[in-house]
């Protein structure tokens, strides 16, 4: 596979996905030569212990992206969007923007393609920003999804605006070929004083086998408010790398809520840039396996001004032969004094052969900052089910809510009503029940 592509990227860049300038040749051809030194990450590497990518590698994946068969209708897909809510939205099948599943716009803002932003010279401060803080990352997954990116979304929310509605980013995926690996790359620039809430979604709609290698580079500058949600619900032959970058600018609070439920393989990786003071990084997950399901979530904060705060809560629920990876970092500098930082992971195991490998670390390196981490892997509380079953709650139904009130302290911070609904929703389904709990 690594071969593959090293001999697959000049055809890319001679395609011409984008039209690339000097600029943005120098970074990919970089980007491409990092990957060629690095290659795919193993398990020797300390951040990649639990997770082999030996399975995945093994298929013989289409790399460019072909136009669909057949128009996709919106009666297909209306599932998986958001219900009784206005939104933008920013739709791709296989890799190919849909417009007629879309609402983009550039009223007073930019909801719209990164393809049809990066070469045009109004858009400089996208241009500034594209590549900035992902490129100078040494894995070799990030630096493969630069060098190959050829679309996904560019967000722009100017100064002083308040987004009423929330955007949807959904990748669609079908039959139209054999196995495809797929490269998006998403870019969003909250402008100070402003506030949007994103949804991003990954969903194959064949058995076909998908791998989406994402990467999202977000920018908050002064006072700047961003919610963003990533539900994860594929079907078993699709796997997700998913790598965020969030740069935050002074008293900028940024929200990134991981909900992962399906697929076969899903990692996370979840970095947190402070570059002011009195910033707020929020850190929010719920992961929900059976089978053989894998799920890796792995979270960097760097403190890097005093003044600052992070707050990160991860819970897991593990059935079955699933394997859950919890790998949380907070770093703090020796100039971020007064950070206040919090992690949790907590995690049940509903059968012995479910496995969870939690390492919540702390990196500190000034001396007066409050900071505090913890873990905990256990079983469902046998008193507490004793004591539901004795006033006439069926077991099945008993376990189903006990399992919800340990998630529901993540699922209650969801600020998007429609999205609480539904992941209440597909938490209810994950546990076979109908919970009945108005929200």
């Amino acid at each position: 596979m690594k071969d593959k592509l090293i001999a697959s990227f000049m055809a890319f860049e001679n395609k011409g996905s984008i039209q690339t300038d000097t600029e943005f040749h120098k970074v990919r051809s970089a980007a491409m030569q990092q990957f060629e030194n690095v290659g795919f990450p193993t398990k020797k590497v300390e951040d990649w212990k639990y997770t082999s990518l030996k399975k995945l590698l093994k298929n013989d994946y289409s790399l460019f992206p072909q136009l669909p068969k057949h128009e996709i209708q919106l009666a297909e897909v209306d599932t998986y969007f958001l219900k009784g809510i206005d939104s933008y939205k920013i739709v791709f099948v296989d890799g190919v923007y849909d417009s007629f599943l879309s609402e983009t716009t550039h009223d007073g803002m930019d909801i719209c393609l990164l393809s049809s932003a990066i070469n045009k010279p109004k858009y400089k401060i996208m241009r500034e920003h594209f590549f900035n803080k992902a490129a100078s990352k040494s894995d070799g997954l990030t630096a493969l999804n630069t060098a190959f990116a050829s679309e996904g979304a560019y967000i722009h929310i100017p100064k002083n605006t308040v987004l009423q509605k929330p955007i949807q980013i959904v990748y669609f995926t079908t039959d139209n070929e054999k196995d495809v690996l797929l490269q998006p790359r998403n870019l969003i620039i909250v402008d100070e004083n402003s506030q949007v809430q994103i949804v991003e979604r990954h969903q194959s709609l064949s058995n076909k086998n998908v791998l989406n290698n994402t990467v999202t580079e977000i920018f908050a500058n002064k006072r700047a408010h961003i919610d963003y949600y990533k539900i994860q619900n594929d079907q078993q032959n699709a796997s997700l790398i998913d790598s965020t970058f969030v740069e935050q600018k002074e008293q900028s609070v940024v929200s990134v809520s991981t909900f992962s439920f399906g697929g076969d393989m899903t990692r996370n990786t979840l970095s947190f840039y402070q570059k002011g003071e009195r910033i707020n990084s929020i850190l929010n997950g719920i992961t929900m396996l059976d089978n053989d399901q894998h799920v890796d979530n792995q979270t960097n904060v760097y403190h890097q001004q005093p003044n600052c705060e992070s707050h990160e809560l991860y819970k897991g629920i593990f059935d079955g032969k699933s394997t859950g990876v919890f790998n949380g970092k907070v770093l703090v500098d020796q100039i971020a004094q007064k950070t206040d930082a919090y992690q949790q992971n907590d995690n049940i195991l509903l059968t012995d052969d479910a496995t969870i490998n939690s390492k919540p670390q702390l990196e500190i390196f000034a001396d007066d900052v409050a900071c505090s981490h913890g873990c905990t892997i256990g079983q469902l509380d046998q008193d507490a089910l004793f004591y539901m079953r004795q006033r006439g709650i069926p077991e099945k139904e008993a376990k189903a809510l006990l399992l919800y009130a340990f998630t529901n302290e993540v699922v209650d911070k969801i600020r998007i009503p429609v999205l609480k609904t539904l992941i209440t929703k597909i938490i209810s389904q994950k546990l076979g029940v109908e919970l009945g709990i108005n929200i």
